[in-house]
């Protein structure tokens, strides 16, 4: 299957780094290649596409071979911002971007087992080099820990309940793939709760793919790291997709935005600390009417972005 995906916020997301001609930018989640091809077509002098999902490595060097060597793939974690910099002897970026999201072709490609929608082996590894799968998750963990993992990453209320259920079918044999998963999550879930909120397997799904990808663990300190390799006026920006991402930007942002770290209660600065970064926008912004015509993945969306002072 070709690798698509459809790139949420495109110009807005692009439109904040003030792409220049010699300026040096990364995308952190390359996917499908189209952020990295719209800040190559505004000029950049560079781009440094970064994703751990090989398919997306060689799909988007396909589609970005017109662009020479100003574009350089790199197939690793984003949060190895540091690491994959140092390696190319680069010290500053002038631009980012992190699209949080999954992309079309991993939850369309049945087989990558990420969608409730298509029943697929067990797995929603984004680096299919590594051992953790979904199918250790949910055969492997305990049933405390499945229950902790749906409640706080999937905020699924009945958490308890689907992590029960899990633990009493896989006695008989284990979960091998995502349709049995769907099935068994239906029967915990109470009928009348399954018609409120969309599908009744959405949540503990996004839980799953967190947990088996490290999605949540490695955000804060990644966004600490892409803040320190900017150059001063180099923008971050970043899309998140749900209210867990997304409330880890805000507050990380809000920190690195106010600098001083003293209690409230102190009448002056003793800690001495700066402003790292600019808030551009105060609230997130939203996908237009017309997006959320064309793609209604891009309902849940936010876009927050921040200059390096």
């Amino acid at each position: 299957m070709e690798f698509n995906h459809y790139s949420v916020l495109l110009g807005e997301s692009v439109d904040a780094l003030g792409v220049r001609p010699d300026g040096i930018y990364a995308d952190g989640t390359l996917g499908g290649g189209g952020h990295s091809y719209e800040i190559l077509s505004r000029g950049a002098g560079k781009l440094i596409g970064i994703d751990r999902d090989k398919d997306a490595i060689a799909a988007a060097g396909e589609r970005l071979k017109e662009f020479g060597d100003r574009f350089i793939s790199v197939n690793r974690n984003f949060c190895e911002i540091k690491d994959i910099l140092a390696e190319l002897g680069i010290s500053g970026i002038d631009g980012a971007v992190l699209d949080l999201g999954v992309s079309s072709y991993q939850l369309d490609t049945a087989g990558r087992g990420f969608s409730y929608m298509h029943d697929a082996p067990l797995d929603m590894r984004m680096d299919r080099d590594q051992t953790l799968s979904a199918r250790e998750v949910i055969n492997e963990y305990t049933e405390d820990e499945l229950t902790r993992i749906f409640y706080e990453y999937g905020e699924e209320k009945w958490s308890r309940r689907v992590a029960h259920f899990i633990a009493e079918k896989r006695k008989k044999k284990p979960v091998e793939t995502t349709g049995e998963l769907v099935e068994i999550i239906k029967a915990a879930i109470p009928q009348k709760a399954r018609a409120e909120g969309g599908h009744p397997a959405k949540r503990v799904f996004q839980a799953v793919r967190i947990e088996v990808n490290g999605e949540l663990k490695i955000l804060e300190n990644a966004l600490r790291d892409f803040v320190e390799v900017l150059n001063p006026g180099g923008v971050l920006s970043v899309i998140t997709f749900h209210s867990l991402e997304d409330r880890i930007v805000k507050q990380t942002f809000a920190e690195l935005a106010k600098g001083c770290t003293c209690p409230k209660e102190f009448p002056v600065c003793v800690c001495g600390g700066k402003p790292r970064i600019r808030l551009l926008n105060r609230k997130p912004v939203l996908p237009s009417e017309t997006e959320l015509s064309e793609n209604s993945r891009s309902k849940s969306a936010k876009l927050r972005t921040a200059v390096k002072l």
